[in-house]
């Protein structure tokens, strides 16, 4: 699949002008995203072969946005494939024009600026925009004049963009996308919100990463929390399906005083360290409003520090245009004073790996030990959990000794680390990097579907 240049004349005829020597078979078809059409095809006798005219009569019939003038040509037999198609499937739709998905309009529109130049085309819709009679979408896209409303035939990929679980879990959502994978074998990239202690299961079952595994287990009774205090120090209770670092709690025991400490912060936001005499306690009246049994239990970690405060490591790993994995980001995050942990929200701050390690030989050996588990693991939650797999945010700590640890695996990372100026290049890497790879599964899906689908 190559980008090339795609240019509208005037014509009411259903006309393709092709340059000769680049289609190995004249076509008669011509087809983008789940629109297919018959056409007059006419070859173009051209010292190029990436220039491709079609009428407007046949851009309107495939609903082809006039705005694209560049865009990647796959011939299958008889049929040329313009594309790629991608929708970006989300929630949280709003009225306003110029941000149709609120605060999180600038991320895709970021994301959607480099179609241009790329040769893609993006719709970024909820399952209110799908037209099912006539198999388009009528959703949104980014250009030189902002947001606009367009329709586009359904997508060759999809990109899953759900902001949270509770979306995802909806009866009406779940509908949509089995028909969209099953009726119209469009495939979807990066679908569901890991569980952490299901990640964890399934890292086990790899004897080369189960050596990044803390341990960890469902929170099912105190003498397994105090038989891992006696042992590490301190451990962590939170969710198995939390994120942002919400309901972390870091609890510690103190031999000398033979007392428990709970470090967390409250339902207002405001950060708390108590000392309890035993661990029911503890427990009782700080846990009593959230369900333990939909809790985890983590070992403590004694992690590297930067100021005296513990640092972790948020990774971000991509598939690209060979469908290869790539880290793509490596940021430090210092956490907060008192905080339990590092998360922005919460007093975190973000910090490159060359200021917080400005020894160059300890900064390299880090960098590849962590650049080594992050693709290890990337590899191994794809072969392991279910749907196509394109983007990975891994949270890893370094302790005192050297050693990596696995924190955390998140399908649908936040971006919070790019807020560091530094960072920036990355972002847009991680930008690219999510297109490339929408390229390449695009071309499968039209050439070999059956190693998708079967």
């Amino acid at each position: 699949m190559k980008p090339c240049s795609l240019k509208i004349i005037d014509g009411d005829e259903l006309v393709l002008k092709y340059p000769e020597q680049a289609v190995h078979k004249r076509p008669s078809k011509v087809s983008f995203g789940g629109a297919t059409v018959e056409v007059k095809s006419l070859p173009l006798k051209t010292s190029s072969d990436h220039h491709y005219m079609i009428s407007r009569a046949l851009a309107d019939q495939l609903n082809i946005p006039s705005t694209i003038r560049r865009i990647h040509v796959l011939q299958k037999e008889d049929t040329l494939h313009f594309g790629p198609l991608i929708g970006i499937i989300t929630s949280g739709f709003t009225s306003i024009q110029t941000k149709p998905v609120g605060d999180r309009s600038s991320f895709f529109s970021r994301l959607i600026k480099l179609q241009a130049k790329n040769g893609v085309c993006f719709i970024l819709f909820g399952k209110e925009h799908i037209n099912w009679e006539d198999g388009t979408i009528t959703g949104f896209s980014y250009g030189k004049n902002g947001w606009e409303q367009l329709t586009v035939p359904f997508p060759h990929v999809i990109y899953d963009r759900l902001p949270n679980r509770k979306m995802e879990g909806e009866k009406s959502f779940r509908m949509v996308k089995k028909k969209l994978q099953e009726d119209y074998l469009i495939p979807w990239f990066n679908p569901g919100f890991f569980n952490k202690l299901e990640v964890f299961e399934r890292i086990e079952q790899d004897s080369d990463a189960v050596e990044y595994l803390p341990e960890s287990h469902s929170f099912t009774s105190f003498s397994v929390v105090e038989r891992m205090l006696s042992q590490y120090g301190h451990v962590y209770i939170k969710p198995q399906d939390g994120s942002l670092g919400n309901d972390v709690h870091q609890v510690l025991y103190h031999r000398e005083q033979g007392a428990y400490y709970c470090r967390y912060k409250d339902e207002t936001g405001n950060k708390r360290l108590r000392k309890f005499d035993t661990l029911e306690k503890l427990i009782k009246v700080v846990f009593h409003r959230k369900p333990l049994s939909k809790m985890m239990v983590q070992q403590g970690i004694h992690l590297m520090k930067y100021d005296q405060n513990p640092v972790d490591f948020r990774v971000h790993t991509n598939k690209d245009e060979d469908g290869v994995w790539r880290v793509s980001a490596i940021a430090a995050k210092v956490a907060g004073l008192g905080s339990p942990t590092t998360h922005i929200k919460y007093g975190g701050e973000v910090k490159t790996l060359e200021e917080i390690i400005p020894d160059e030989s300890m900064r390299t050996k880090i960098h590849d030990q962590i650049t080594v588990a992050s693709i290890t693991l990337s590899k191994v939650l794809e072969r392991y959990m279910s749907g196509i797999i394109a983007e990975i945010g891994f949270d890893f700590g370094v302790d005192t000794s050297g050693r990596v640890w696995l924190f955390e695996a998140n399908s649908k990372p936040g971006r919070s680390i790019f807020i560091h100026p530094e960072m920036r290049s990355f972002e847009k890497l991680t930008r690219q990097l999510t297109l490339s790879y929408a390229i390449f599964l695009t071309k499968q899906s039209i050439l070999s579907p059956e190693e998708l689908f079967l």
